[in-house]
């Protein structure tokens, strides 16, 4: 790179201007923080999720003013047997007068027990839409826990669609607060470890943090466009942490390095801008693209996580070109201060790439069978994800630990008709109540299905049946019951009649058979872009299309090994969850481009050192290992703070955020050691020049003879 590119200006103004430049980051970080005080974030509507047959349907049904009005039901047992119908029923009076008088119920209907004798019920129906009743449902909640708290001989919950939510949300809360206290701590042990000194190990850190708290202020305003799908906060963290301390620690490692050589602060700064900071810029970029690619699977929620990740990345950026070297220059030769001497000693006893050195020797001495073996190993990875099934989240990958979902399940087993798998039929034209009067009979005759009372309803033409599946509630039956409902029970009994089966749990389904649809197209762009993008880079399609099937065979050993540990159940009692049998659908999906985006963090640093060796007038074998083992000790302290991010949401209680945490956990650590110091410098030895054609390197003659490579 060349000495006056743009981060190297705009580094050197920082330097030259630090306390300007450290300002200018305050007020940035200030009113970002206080955007996401005054602004506030908005949510996704349920409408925002509908997707094939079941969005027509919630439409058509919206459109008429039939849809479903917002319910909650108490469920009252007795811990130590069959329910004592005396003490049920003094619980519910008290429940039908203290609901009754909230503002948000609207009617509180009629007792139901059980058949079984171990069960009672007490539903109501809410005011407003399903967006009002999330608002209100913590006093109705309360209410019910009042109940409770007078009556302890029973137990009596509730559970709704809106306090199931509310569960949900309140989970993923302590998950997030859990993961902030564990990060931050672990990252700058990290660091300390990476460094030796207690500044240096902080910078990353700290600026990592702020650039996580102005993303989130920045986006508080853009969810207005991209509203939050419930998973920003946590992607956010996720992402903010891991690429901000990277992008820090790029920058900070060559500045350091630099300095050892008897450079002066500045110009040190100016070689880590000309070099890393370029860098910085590409990684960012090529993260950028391809969170990018999930605005092709036109869903609210990944638009949401894409515009989130965007923001951070690019604040990441920005900090790391601008504070970073104004920080360094003002702190010049004390960035290194105070030291941890026993660290410190070991750091330099150690030295740049000393472990690397060691691994790498035998891998450029014998390239062919390195990346032979490697190969086989990702490959041996990768195979069990064929047959990785994907399924949208339902009941059984909730954490059990949410009250509302425990109930949920008891209101299941004690009333079928009244949980469970709901499907609404709708249909339009005049024999539309007497063809879902057909499909109701035969539906219930099938005995896989039963029909609550009033299950028809209708209203200008338009009628609606609701039907409720008998199975328990999964991933499998509830596809299965909407698949007999569609293929079978309902084109038999409408005939003409134009029809349409929507209701909650085809939505789900309808969900996840979107994303797993949009899937191929996502990979397409991704990776196209990617490539396109590289091959820029670096002016070389030999290198863009070695990164395109590096970065391929990193997501698919990640795929296998989800598959491995969540589709059994060896692994339950290591990270504490019970297997569901498949991988949540929107999982792959999301680790897919974010699995490429991360991964050339450090590719892009790693080719640049060995482009620099190249340019130098090195032999590839040697530019290759002095740019792996140069670059080692960054890439693996990178590596180190991504895994151990990672592995954090990997110990939280939801599963998906169980799932994403070790997916990306495990590829990223397969992706820094296997890919990246076997198989990448093995092929790039057996390419030797031909690796950066067209570019004009490949036709440089090397000014330095090639020598043996000593195992060290």
């Amino acid at each position: 790179m060349s000495r006056g590119s743009v981060t190297v200006r705009v580094a050197r103004w920082s330097a030259t201007h630090p306390w300007r430049a450290i300002g200018l980051w305050l007020l940035l970080v200030v009113v970002a923080v206080g955007m996401s005080v005054v602004v506030p974030k908005q949510q996704t509507e349920s409408r925002d999720t509908w997707v094939g047959q079941s969005g027509q349907a919630a439409g058509v049904i919206e459109k008429a003013g039939l849809g479903d009005v917002p319910t909650e039901t108490v469920l009252l047992t007795d811990p130590d047997g069959p329910l004592d119908r005396v003490a049920a029923s003094t619980a519910i009076a008290q429940l039908r007068q203290k609901l009754e008088g909230l503002d948000s119920v609207r009617t509180v209907g009629q007792a139901v027990f059980s058949e079984n004798g171990k069960a009672a019920l007490v539903p109501m129906e809410l005011k407003g839409t399903a967006d009002d009743a999330a608002d209100n449902i913590e006093k109705i909640v309360a209410t019910t826990a009042e109940v409770q708290r007078a009556n302890p001989g029973l137990t009596i919950t509730q559970a709704g669609s809106a306090s199931v939510d509310a569960g949900i949300w309140k989970q993923v809360g302590t998950d997030l607060a859990k993961a902030e206290k564990l990060s931050l701590p672990i990252t700058f042990a990290l660091m300390l470890l990476a460094f030796g000194a207690l500044i240096a190990a902080g910078i990353p850190v700290l600026l990592a943090f702020s650039a996580v708290g102005a993303a989130l202020g920045f986006y508080a305003p853009l969810s207005y466009l991209f509203p939050d799908g419930g998973s920003v906060a946590n992607v956010v963290l996720l992402i903010g942490m891991a690429v901000g301390v990277d992008y820090s620690l790029f920058y900070l490692k060559r500045e350091r390095e630099e300095r050892r050589k008897g450079r002066t602060t500045l110009d040190a700064v100016e070689i880590a801008a000309a070099t890393s900071g370029h860098s910085v810029v590409v990684s960012g970029l090529a993260v950028i693209v391809s969170m990018a690619g999930l605005y092709v699977a036109q869903d609210a929620t990944f638009a949401s996580m894409a515009t989130a990740t965007i923001v951070v990345v690019a604040v990441a950026v920005l900090g790391s070109l601008t504070v970073l070297p104004a920080l360094l220059a003002k702190l010049g030769h004390r960035v290194d201060r105070p030291r941890v001497p026993l660290l410190w000693r070991l750091n330099r006893r150690i030295g740049p790439g000393g472990i690397s050195s060691r691994v790498l020797a035998p891998v450029l001495r014998h390239p062919r069978a390195a990346l032979s073996l490697s190969a086989v190993a990702v490959v041996a990875l990768a195979v069990p994800a064929l047959g990785m099934k994907t399924e949208p989240a339902d009941l059984n990958t909730l954490p059990q630990s949410i009250p509302e979902v425990r109930t949920f399940k008891e209101l299941q087993a004690n009333f079928p008709a009244q949980g469970g798998l709901s499907y609404d039929v709708v249909a339009q034209g005049g024999d539309a109540v007497a063809g879902l009067t057909r499909l109701q009979q035969s539906a219930v005759q099938s005995g896989k299905f039963v029909a609550p009372d009033d299950a028809i309803r209708q209203a200008d033409g338009t009628a609606v049946l609701t039907l409720v599946s008998v199975l328990p509630e999964s991933s499998e039956n509830g596809e299965g019951a909407l698949n007999q409902l569609r293929n079978e029970l309902a084109p038999a009994a409408l005939g003409s009649v134009a029809w349409a089966v929507g209701g909650e749990s085809a939505e789900s389904v309808d969900y996840g058979n979107n994303q797993r649809d949009k899937l191929p197209y996502v990979i397409a762009f991704v990776l196209a872009l990617t490539l396109v993008m590289m091959a820029v880079t670096f002016r070389s399609v030999a290198i863009a299309l070695v990164t395109t099937v590096l970065n391929v065979a990193s997501v698919a050993a990640c795929f296998g090994v989800l598959a491995l540990v969540f589709q059994h159940s060896w692994a339950e009692g290591l990270l504490d969850f019970t297997s569901a049998g498949f991988v949540v659908s929107w999982i792959p999906l999301f680790l897919f481009v974010i699995l490429v985006g991360l991964s050339m963090d450090y590719h892009v640093f790693v080719l640049g050192r060995i482009r620099e060796g190249v340019a130098e007038g090195l032999a590839p074998r040697e530019a290759v290992r002095k740019g792996i083992t140069e670059s080692a000790g960054v890439v693996t302290s990178a590596a180190a703070v991504m895994v151990s991010v990672f592995a954090v949401f990997a110990t939280l209680g939801m599963l998906e955020m169980k799932q994403m945490g070790v997916g990306l956990a495990v590829a990223v650590l397969i992706d820094a050691t296997l890919v990246r110091i076997v198989m990448l410098p093995s092929i790039m030895v057996l390419l030797g020049r031909k690796a950066w054609w067209p570019n004009r390197l490949h036709r440089q003659a090397p000014v330095q003879a090639e020598r043996e490579l000593i195992t060290v």
